[in-house]
């Protein structure tokens, strides 16, 4: 009679699972090491790409941009666990292979529901599944942010904060889906290990939009617009190198030898970029800059970001090598001969460099380090890419024009003059 009701007990523990979700078995080393990964993602926000930002604005917009980051991580938290792990990783139409599925996610866990301490998602059964959302609303987090480097020191607080909560929902959620949830540029075989096209191509293409539709800073080609420290540019770069190897190593999903590999080729690729930056930039000023030497650095990260886990180090090399100066064309001709004003270079870095990268996937994909990499192809991720960049530059105007005609885009020319610090906060650097 024990063991019966010993058996009885075993079937009631069972989890009732949703159809995202898998029975957790999990593996306390993978566990260890993904918590790590989601601490050094969202380290990338909080203070990496502030301080990276912050450090390349006037003094008089620094902590407007400080701010911008702040509040992305607040308002993308609460939509991640409000709706948007529903969209991105639930199951559309409760049937992975209905239509509904291939283009978003359902609403049947919204708000974490059914979401339980022996749960796990389906691709990840290794991780608690409240772990896996911790993960992934890391990326939902940083992925938004990047889109400030576009537009700071002109957009009113009031329109960011709105911006960035509909693009969070209607913009990333579904892309994050189709590359990872179950949607169909996952199924067509895209490949993107860790973002280049959910998250820099997104973003990046979301910042020329929005920086188009404000239009160019006051004094946009005649004023001093230098950054007004450099070392906390440094520094923030130098905490987004760190942040990063969660970014792409947590991504294998597991303590193993691709997560190494992807670890190495992070850090490869970021000094390759370095010099494929520098060289160029050295030629033609003469002089080579820090911020050149940084801005290389991260146009490298970017671009390994899709093929972290699907290269050896010597195509991590290349492919660093091969975007840095790709981006600083992009990020100094380009933007001088259409003369938008891309305040950081977020366009010319995280679009051009992931679109890059996400190419570059493709043609030195190996498959001693990822079995996957056997149906990369160049055409698909192209076509991939075509597919986010039409989604995100429409879906984003749609969103300003939103947040035009109800909270009003841009500051008062005054305002911009005396600067975002003081008219949008009240706050000045000295108090």
């Amino acid at each position: 009679m024990a063991l019966i009701q010993s058996g009885t007990n075993v079937v009631a523990a069972a989890p009732k699972l949703l159809a995202h979700q898998a029975v957790l078995s999990l593996n306390a080393g993978d566990t260890a090491w993904m918590i790590v990964a989601t601490a050094l993602v969202l380290f990338m926000t909080l203070p990496g790409l502030a301080l990276f930002y912050g450090g390349m604005v006037r003094k008089k917009n620094l902590l407007s941009t400080l701010a911008q980051s702040v509040a992305v991580t607040v308002i993308a938290t609460v939509l991640w666990i409000l709706i948007g792990y529903s969209l991105a990783f639930g199951v559309g139409g409760g049937n992975a292979d209905s239509v509904i599925n291939k283009i978003v996610g359902g609403f049947d866990i919204a708000l974490l529901n059914g979401v339980k301490l022996d749960t796990a998602y389906k691709a990840a059964p290794n991780l608690p599944e409240y772990l896996w959302i911790a993960y992934q609303m890391t990326f939902a987090i940083i992925t938004p942010a990047l889109i400030a480097g576009s537009i700071v020191e002109r957009m009113k607080f009031s329109a960011f904060c709105l911006f960035i909560a509909l693009w969070s929902v209607l913009v990333y959620a579904p892309v994050c889906h189709w590359v990872w949830g179950g949607g169909f540029l996952g199924a067509m075989g895209v490949l993107d290990f860790a973002g280049g096209a959910v998250v820099h191509v997104n973003s990046g293409v979301a910042g020329l939009v929005a920086c188009l539709v404000l239009g160019k800073r006051k004094g946009f080609g005649r004023d001093n617009m230098a950054p007004h420290n450099l070392g906390y540019t440094m520094i923030g770069a130098s905490m987004l190198l760190f942040g990063w190897i969660g970014f792409n190593a947590g991504s294998e999903w597991a303590a193993d030898s691709r997560a190494s590999v992807a670890m190495l080729n992070t850090i490869v690729a970021t000094m390759t970029g370095a010099i494929g930056w520098i060289v160029p930039e050295w030629w033609e000023r003469k002089q080579p800059t820090l911020l050149g030497m940084v801005s290389g650095m991260i146009a490298g990260l970017v671009a390994i970001t899709p093929a972290a886990g699907f290269v050896t180090p010597g195509g991590a090399m290349l492919i660093g090598l091969i975007t840095g100066p790709v981006c600083y064309v992009a990020s100094t001709y380009i933007k001088n001969i259409f003369k938008y004003d891309d305040s950081l270079d977020a366009f010319g870095v995280h679009a051009v460099g992931g679109f890059t990268g996400a190419l570059l996937t493709a043609v030195f994909a190996n498959t001693a380090i990822n079995p996957a990499g056997a149906g990369a192809s160049v055409l698909k991720q192209f076509i991939g890419l075509v597919v986010v960049i039409g989604w995100s530059a429409i879906l984003t105007y749609l969103i300003l024009m939103v947040c035009k005609f109800t909270t009003g885009l841009r500051v008062t020319e005054e305002e911009e003059i005396e600067g975002l610090d003081q008219s949008q906060h009240g706050e000045t650097l000295h108090g």
